[in-house]
């Protein structure tokens, strides 16, 4: 739809004359356009018409509106793979923390979570409006626990059928892939073949298969094989989340890791992955359980909780987990991140929530974790790695950016500060002051990359004919400001901000625009 003037936010200079009808909705001048191929920066004009970039490089066209971009770079919009936005696209459809990061799509339904009818769910966005682009996997935990509950066993053969014919639906539905979190329950309780029997109905539909792998810690190097083996009985790209090593005594050891999917490439199988830029990861209270224990849902543990020799038995389980899965003797570097039960816990450690109630043991520590999983566990930030291995990531060519983030309610909690500055925070910290990335292959990680990754074959580059998803930021001064002590905050730099051509972020303010669009997967059938 062509924008009219009046109905935009007039925040940059009108450079055009009046004397020749214009061609163009949008037309960026003289900007440092870095297309998202990884190629080398150069100045030039952008043009926008219909909601696709309609020109690149250097042309006489007017615009209605025009704008000076002299001194600013000019990129895709950052596609971010791995977020968690079910609930947050039905009640905070802006996005903010997104928009305000120069995020234009995002893909949700990770780690095995996804919404359980993902038809209805994109009927339901799609009539609410969104800030940006969404898709989503479908999520293996979801189908597990509708076809079986939290039982933990092998499925039936009937329950099997099940679960590929609601993966089948979901593809058809649009699902981009079938997603795995092989440390939650019910995923965690699936062996290799189950997963194998349900990428294959993923891979007919040309989806994909994104993991958050069986371990990330003392079992990494053996879940990345398990990832591999995945892609490879299944026949499809595997796309490993959130890369990192977590174990203390493995730290230094990405060099490892990395070489485990290089070999896998080498071998003739598309493996590749995502990371998010902290040394610090996210995830509930609950992965600190052994994962018997959580079988039958949270009813089922405050009954185990309540007898003394199974409380006991966990906690066990639990210290020896944390001296051998995680290489650590305290539990000083989990820090609650929401419980609300007791909002003043938020931000603080393990050990210091305990410390304050006079104790420090690692028995005590467990029994405090203990007791909030009796009130119905925690959100948690977790600083399980090593800046040495996040930097190494980073720099490899086959990671893409990724935040692993929800769309929080602002001012609510210590979130996790990924999901409101993780690109930022890569232009500014890596590549602005520590220069450990090019601007051209930063942007190239968090357009082009994921892009192709996920089968988004209009979006990730400036290419005429593409969807016009754009950003205009300062090189100079563009940055996160949100820390782990102060997460809300939404980065700072990001002068524009269009989706399908259209602002949702003007001047660096939001707009109420909402142009965002539903994106489908490969198996989609428009008869849904």
């Amino acid at each position: 739809m062509r924008m009219r003037a009046a109905a935009l936010l007039l925040a940059f200079p009108l450079l055009a004359s009046a004397q020749e009808p214009p061609q163009y909705d949008l037309v960026i001048r003289d900007g440092r356009l870095v297309d998202g191929s990884g190629a080398p920066w150069r100045e030039g004009d952008l043009a926008i018409q219909d909601g696709k970039i309609a020109g690149i490089g250097r042309f006489e066209g007017r615009g209605v509106r025009e704008i000076d971009a002299k001194g600013l770079v000019v990129a895709p919009g950052f596609i971010d793979v791995h977020a968690h936005a079910e609930e947050g696209l039905r009640e905070r459809p802006a996005a903010l923390n997104f928009v305000h990061d120069g995020v234009t799509t995002i893909v949700t339904g990770n780690c095995g979570g996804s919404a359980p009818d993902l038809a209805a769910f994109f009927d339901e966005i799609a009539r609410g409006g969104l800030g940006l682009n969404a898709a989503s996997l479908v999520g293996h935990n979801t189908v597990r626990r509708t076809a079986m509950g939290m039982e933990r066993r092998p499925p039936t053969i009937e329950e099997l059928a099940k679960m590929q014919a609601l993966v089948d639906e979901a593809m058809r539905a649009g699902a981009v892939g079938l997603a795995t979190g092989l440390i939650y329950t019910p995923g965690t309780w699936a062996d290799t073949d189950e997963v194998v029997a349900l990428a294959r109905v993923a891979a007919r539909h040309g989806g994909i298969y994104a993991t958050h792998m069986r371990s990330e810690g003392d079992k990494v190097k053996e879940a990345i094989v398990e990832a591999i083996d995945v892609g490879r009985r299944a026949g499809l790209p595997v796309q490993i989340s959130h890369f990192k090593v977590s174990h203390k005594k493995l730290w230094g050891r990405s060099d490892e890791t990395i070489a485990l999917v290089e070999q896998a490439r080498a071998a003739g199988i598309d493996v590749a992955v995502d990371q998010y830029p902290y040394p610090a990861s996210a995830t509930s209270l609950s992965v600190m359980l052994p994962s018997w224990a959580l079988e039958g849902g949270g009813d089922a543990l405050k009954q185990r909780l309540a007898d003394g020799a199974t409380r006991e038995r966990i906690a066990h389980e639990m210290k020896d987990n944390i001296r051998k899965r995680n290489g650590r003797k305290d539990l000083g570097y989990a820090v609650v991140a929401r419980y609300e039960p007791d909002p003043a816990r938020e931000g603080q450690s393990i050990l210091d929530i305990t410390r304050g109630q006079g104790q420090k043991s690692l028995e005590a520590q467990i029994a405090t974790v203990l007791e909030m999983m009796e009130q119905g566990g925690a959100g948690m930030v977790y600083f399980g790695m090593s800046d040495e291995d996040v930097d190494r990531i980073l720099a490899w060519p086959l990671s893409a950016v990724a935040s692993d983030a929800g769309i929080p309610t602002f001012g609510n909690g210590k979130p996790h500060p990924r999901g409101y500055g993780s690109n930022a925070r890569v232009l500014g910290h890596y590549v602005r002051e520590r220069r450990l990335l090019s601007l051209e292959e930063a942007v190239r990680k968090m357009t082009s990359l994921p892009a192709h990754r996920f089968g988004f074959s209009d979006r990730g580059l400036l290419r005429p004919g593409l969807a016009a998803d754009v950003v205009v930021f300062d090189p100079k001064t563009v940055a996160d400001r949100a820390t782990f002590a102060a997460p809300h905050a939404y980065s700072e730099g990001f002068h524009l901000v269009l989706v399908n051509g259209v602002p949702v972020i003007d001047a660096g303010r939001p707009t109420e625009a909402r142009p965002g669009q539903v994106l489908h997967g490969p198996g989609w059938r428009p008869s849904r």
